[in-house]
């Protein structure tokens, strides 16, 4: 009973800060049309929980999934894998 259980996990690109403690993250999938099998990008946003990591806009981060903590806050930020960088 002591083992830890893997937790979902996505890899997404910050696109907004503007709230507390909470980042909305962009998550890419490529997947193949069932018709024409061309490759096509699906997006979907999801709002995650910043508690000690504070990312900034187009850093590349990691989410976790962890019970909810509002409506729709249900993904916590793991690690920050790459930081964006900024031209100018």
């Amino acid at each position: 009973m002591s083992e830890m259980r893997k937790r979902q996990s996505l890899v997404g690109k910050v696109i907004s800060t503007k709230m507390d403690s909470t980042v909305n993250v962009r998550v890419t999938r490529e997947i193949a049309h069932p018709i024409y099998h061309k490759r096509v990008k699906q997006y979907k946003n999801y709002l995650a929980h910043a508690a000690s990591l504070k990312p900034k806009d187009g850093d590349i981060v990691k989410i976790t999934a962890i019970r909810p903590m509002s409506k729709r806050k249900r993904w916590q930020i793991s690690e920050i894998i790459r930081e964006a960088v900024k031209i100018g």
